[in-house]
């Protein structure tokens, strides 16, 4: 019997991490002010973000740190009701 990874951020792609990011801040000009990063202020797109993210390791750590931040609100939002 396979185990499954715990790991919210196993199997997810960073694409789809993004969008979902961007979708939840309503764009990337809230997402910016959580995450102060040039490819989220200056002519912001889902494709240069993703460039620039798969490039530089520290910039994909915070946005990695951001999503699992945002899921744990989601769900502390689901069990208040």
């Amino acid at each position: 019997m396979e185990q499954q990874s715990k790991d919210p951020l196993h199997g997810k792609r960073l694409d789809a991490i993004l969008e979902e990011l961007v979708e939840y801040y309503n764009g990337f000009e809230k997402l910016s002010e959580q995450i102060s990063i040039k490819c989220f202020t200056d002519n912001p797109s889902i494709s240069s973000s993703l460039k620039f993210l798969r490039k530089t390791p520290w910039a994909r750590t915070k946005v990695e740190s951001l999503y699992l931040f945002v899921l744990r609100e989601k769900k502390r939002k689901e069990s208040r009701g």
